[in-house]
């Protein structure tokens, strides 16, 4: 999620109609090659973030008695529902259960958002069904269901304290972003002011006992200073669920050449985001020439954070095309490697997005694109999820090895005297 959900009522829309440039329309997906639907049907679509379950909470159905997912929903109320899903070839989604910063009893919000997802999958049990490794992910995919992963969105939900980590992980939670946009006592967070120059000793910790309960560490919304951190400490490969190339487009929730360089020996993965302003260069450029300028105006954290908001409202975003999708793809995999890439949309979490990239239906033109350009039939099934499952399945044969040897990470709560009665 990136700041600017779209909110009540289509709110996004509107602001997208505000704000969107002249880019050409795409081109229908019946217009999509052969070649690239057979390529696109025999890969393991696996997407890093879905805000779904939050936009639900906005959307005030929690409960599914007014929007039916089995039913194709109107561009107004969200970019996911199951037809397309299927239309999309999507086979395996990470649901984001996003946490402000800001939020109060985040523990409490984000097992909400972890129920929601539960009851959703329960409530369609002939489309989704609940994956928690990588053997289910397969084995889910193989009987023509969507395989439905949980990633927590920010780790401010453990509320300092290493018990529920593990406590997730027993409700399903699968990855945790260690930061969102608000730096934490123990991360430092990518929009906002550093503290500790990275992870502290105890951000460290997290680090050790997610790679332990087999969860995996994202890197989407850290600083580069946590980046390097992260990429210093862990045993399992990290993901950056939702992020980019900050050598294409220069926003600070992309990932620097520094720590592609470094990932191949990690074995991670970074999958690409679809949003407007980290895909597009003058995007980032412009809004990160923003944040700069009135972080030094209004240095009160509230004043800015107001300032920003009334930029945005006015910054005439331009959503760019598929291609600058594909150009973050192209430069981690020159830097990277070609096993370190994959996708993660952050469709329904995003209020801009590239010209032919509208909704889950249309990850089969993207597919076009990189077949296009050249890249086989089997870097792009890579690409498409190939690289995100194998990560995943890592981070479990971490986990296997490591809870044969290590206990786990545990602080001794101070006493507290024994009530009176």
């Amino acid at each position: 999620m990136n700041g600017k959900h779209r909110g009540l009522a289509g709110l996004g829309i509107l602001w997208l109609a505000v704000a969107t440039t002249s880019a050409t329309a795409a081109p229908p997906l019946s217009d999509v090659s052969e070649r690239a639907r057979r390529v696109h049907d025999s890969a393991i679509l696996f997407d890093g973030h879905n805000d779904l379950p939050w936009l639900l909470r906005d959307l005030g159905d929690v409960r599914f008695e007014k929007i039916d997912l089995s039913q194709r929903l109107g561009s107004d109320q969200a970019q996911t529902d199951i037809p397309r899903l299927r239309e999309g070839g999507v086979k395996a989604q990470f649901w984001s259960v996003y946490i402000p910063s800001e939020q109060p009893n985040p523990a409490r919000t984000v097992t909400a958002q972890i129920d929601l997802v539960h009851r959703m999958v329960e409530r369609y049990p002939n489309d989704l069904e609940m994956a928690y490794s990588a053997d289910d992910l397969e084995r889910i995919v193989k009987a023509g269901k969507i395989a439905s992963l949980i990633g927590i969105e920010g780790g401010v939900a453990i509320e300092n304290d290493l018990a529920e980590i593990r406590a997730f992980h027993r409700l399903g939670a699968r990855y945790m972003t260690l930061t969102h946009n608000v730096t934490l006592d123990w991360a430092d967070a990518a929009t906002d002011v550093p503290r500790h120059h990275g992870l502290t000793p105890f951000g460290e910790r997290v680090v050790r006992e997610m790679n332990r309960v087999g969860m995996l560490v994202d890197i989407s919304h850290v600083s580069p200073e946590t980046m390097a951190d992260a990429l210093r400490v862990s045993e399992a490969p990290l993901i950056a669920s939702h992020s980019g190339a900050f050598a294409i487009a220069p926003s600070p929730r992309n990932v620097p050449d520094e720590i592609l360089k470094a990932l191949p020996r990690n074995g991670g993965v970074i999958m690409v985001n679809f949003y407007s302003g980290f895909v597009v260069p003058e995007a980032a450029r412009q809004t990160a020439k923003a944040r700069r300028e009135l972080g030094e105006k209004f240095p009160n954290p509230a004043e800015f954070k107001k300032a920003m908001s009334a930029w945005s409202k006015t910054y005439k975003m331009p959503r760019g095309t598929i291609a600058d999708v594909a150009d973050h793809i192209e430069h981690i995999i020159k830097v990277a490697g070609i096993d370190h890439v994959g996708i993660g949309s952050d469709f329904d979490g995003i209020t801009s997005w590239p010209v032919g990239l509208e909704d889950v239906s249309c990850f089969p033109r993207l597919t076009e694109e990189l077949l296009n350009r050249g890249h086989s039939d089997d870097d792009v099934r890579k690409i498409l999820g190939g690289n995100a499952l194998r990560a995943f399945r890592e981070a479990g044969k971490v986990a296997s090895k490591l809870q044969q040897t290590r206990k786990p990470e545990v602080d001794q709560p101070t006493p507290t005297p024994s009530p009176e009665h």
